[in-house]
């Protein structure tokens, strides 16, 4: 048996919100492990298919912890603008980020090259061990510390475990936590798509009778990322389609607003569930990310929330520390709980809401939805209060957000 190194956090998952939450507590000179079942590479070549929309909040928080610098910004699409409209009725929505001033609304990154930034970071600290292509074997709680054992038989200890092992979360099956969820009743198709026109660095999405389907600015002029959710049957044919039919299926879905689409890579189908754990934290554990919460693509808003716990648990950690209390306790991390919990449930409250009001053709529904979206558009100051929220830029953001 080998000996037991022991750090004062220990930190499941290398994804993105696992590396920023380590860079933020390194930064406030705690000792950091992260135990990584995969390995991060520069991204090269064609698009990866999973992108993020990542918001304002999002960047001032990559830039606090210094990963913003080493984004390969040649695979980053800043986006001036937002189009949104109902396609079988009269309602849209159009927002410009020169209407506040502003460069950009956000970002559209590829996944990978957001870890891989985050990756690069990590390796300038001397007091974080990121310990790569690794799988936990055991976890187990004390009343001081927690102890994990990896697949290679190494032990680590640490005074608080921080969860960030997705969706499918090991660390939270492990510790018996329940799941609220409802299955959306959707898969989302992703894709990467030439289309004719240029896409003017806008973000589009139109609200169809079956489902949400978004075009995502790439950093070719004439790429786009398309997420399309539909039902799971349409899902399966859609899929079944050869290249020819699906890419005339897509054109008319998304009414030519580009021009011919043109498929350019593999399509991939995942199903759309909302996840919400019961516990976001518990003695000597706390729960971020996907770990913690899953919700509808709708406004690609899941990895900015991911970030949100980041910053929080970094805020609530640090201070915690300089306090000298300690980190792991459950009654110092209630309050950092409730707060990530009353984000979490805002948001999935809020993709709940746009979910039910754009689905269907009820008459009424139509005109409802159709009115507002007409109504924010042409009211200034409430249109301004839409901008905001896009970009993240709300009351009681973490201290690395602002």
């Amino acid at each position: 048996m080998l000996s037991s190194q022991a750090y004062d956090i220990a930190i499941v998952g290398g994804g993105m919100v696992g590396l920023a939450t380590a860079i933020g507590l390194a930064q406030a000179n705690l000792n950091v492990v992260v135990i990584d079942a995969g390995h991060t590479d520069a991204v090269v070549g064609e698009p990866r298919l999973r992108v993020s929309a990542i918001n304002k909040a999002s960047q001032r928080l990559l830039e606090n912890l210094g990963a913003w610098t080493y984004l390969d910004t040649s695979r980053a699409t800043p986006y001036q603008k937002m189009a949104v409209w109902d396609k079988d009725g009269f309602g849209k929505i159009a927002f410009d980020a020169n209407s506040i001033s502003e460069t950009s609304l956000g970002a559209i990154i590829e996944n990978d090259a957001i870890s891989f930034a985050l990756a690069k970071r990590v390796g300038e600290f001397d007091n974080i061990t990121h310990i790569e292509n690794q799988r936990l074997e055991r976890i187990a709680f004390g009343e001081r510390e927690a102890w994990l054992t990896l697949a290679n038989g190494e032990n680590v200890s640490a005074a608080l475990v921080i969860a960030a092992d997705g969706a499918n979360s090991w660390v939270r099956e492990q510790c018996k936590i329940p799941l609220t969820f409802w299955d959306y009743g959707h898969h989302a198709i992703v894709a990467t798509i030439r289309t004719e026109m240029p896409h003017l660095a806008t973000a589009r999405q139109v609200f169809l009778q079956d489902g949400p389907l978004a075009f995502l600015p790439l950093y070719d002029d004439n790429l786009c990322s398309i997420v399309w959710s539909v039902p799971p049957e349409r899902a399966n044919e859609l899929l079944a389609m050869d290249k020819v039919q699906f890419e005339r299926n897509l054109t008319a879905a998304f009414d030519g607003r580009l021009g011919i689409c043109q498929l350019e890579s593999e399509r991939q189908a995942f199903p759309l569930r909302m996840r919400y754990a019961r516990h976001f934290a518990r003695h000597r554990l706390v729960l971020a990310g996907d770990a913690a919460h899953t919700i509808h693509p709708l406004a690609g808003q899941g990895v900015n929330l991911g970030f949100l716990d980041a910053a929080s648990i970094i805020e609530v950690i640090s201070e915690l520390q300089q306090a000298g209390k300690d980190i792991g306790d459950y009654a110092q991390l209630r309050a950092l709980e409730r707060w990530r919990k009353a984000d979490a449930m805002e948001m999935i409250a809020a993709m709940e809401g746009f979910k039910r009001l754009f689905e269907g053709t009820n008459p009424l529904k139509k005109a409802i939805r159709d009115l507002g979206l007409n109504l924010v558009d042409n009211v200034a100051g409430l249109k301004t209060v839409f901008i905001q929220q896009a970009m993240g830029n709300k009351s009681a953001l973490p201290k690395l957000c602002r």
